[in-house]
């Protein structure tokens, strides 16, 4: 399990493209036949991917985490980006298409990934946060999610988009994590317009259906010295309390936002003017 150090607000100023990227950007989470993880420690966050073929994978817990099992003082989100798959959670099993979600709480023993076609895998994004509370495992269909889908932005703003909530206090209960996905809108390219802060959370994004000859740059940083950095398809940025986080595509795109901090509100944010970023 790869460790990863946040800089804070007073380093980050100094910090080349090279410091920034290899700080808040991971890449390469998804790896047939693999399970891959990142224990940030900005909220001890656990940031993975996982891609089964021809068998199953196994989540196992690391040496870094001092558990008998993963999920021994943990929770997770799990989102589905690619073919059809199949995430058992202690013997119980649940079939994720595309874009389905599912929760797996603390003290759950066994969990494990598999493909229905290994040459179409599943591509599981997996977010961990610490739980001090136990909730039961809970998946969520995005045909499910579609009833309460919020549709912000618009056509002249260049940011029509679609915000789809899975888990969080009115859906899916979990101990702190909050996650759920917004789609760009054909046309539309900028995400999280007006951007916003959080103190009381961070936050992780995760890009994913961007296209191989396009890419997003994700903002980030205090209001008034911003940065940017350059991301493609299924890569995950990390942003702390004091960053924004937004971001614009050359091409429509979708991402999954997840948080964990001191609570689980939605709407807990400072917003930040769009004419007083610099």
């Amino acid at each position: 399990m790869k460790i990863v150090q946040m800089a804070d607000a007073v380093r980050y100023p100094r910090m080349t493209t090279a410091e920034l990227r290899e700080t808040f950007l991971l890449e390469g989470l998804f790896r047939e036949g693999a399970i891959t993880m990142n224990y940030v420690d900005l909220d001890r966050a656990v940031i993975g991917g996982a891609v089964p073929t021809t068998a199953p994978l196994t989540l196992e817990t690391a040496p870094e985490l001092r558990s008998d099992y993963f999920l021994e003082r943990r929770e997770i989100g799990v989102l589905n980006v690619g073919g059809v798959g199949t995430v058992t959670v202690d013997g119980q099993a649940f079939s994720l298409g595309k874009l389905d979600c599912l929760y797996a709480g603390r003290g759950s023993k066994a969990v494990t990934f598999a493909s229905e076609n290994p040459a179409e895998p599943a591509a599981f994004y997996l977010l961990s946060y610490p739980a001090h509370a136990e909730y039961p495992t809970k998946m969520v269909k995005f045909s499910e999610l579609e009833a309460g889908a919020v549709h912000l932005g618009s056509e002249e703003t260049c940011n029509k988009r679609s915000i789809y909530k899975a888990i969080f206090l009115d859906g899916i209960r979990s101990c702190q994590l909050v996650m759920g996905f917004t789609l760009l809108a054909p046309g539309s390219n900028w995400n999280t317009m007006p951007p916003h802060t959080h103190m009381r959370r961070s936050e992780v994004y995760f890009y994913f259906d961007v296209d191989a000859a396009q890419k997003v740059l994700h903002l980030m940083g205090p209001a008034d010295e911003t940065r940017h950095i350059v991301m493609g398809d299924r890569e995950v940025v990390v942003s702390p309390g004091w960053s924004i986080h937004a971001g614009v595509g050359t091409k429509s795109y979708g991402f999954c936002w997840g948080m964990g901090g001191e609570n689980q509100r939605y709407d807990d944010m400072d917003p930040v003017p769009i004419a007083s970023l610099k």
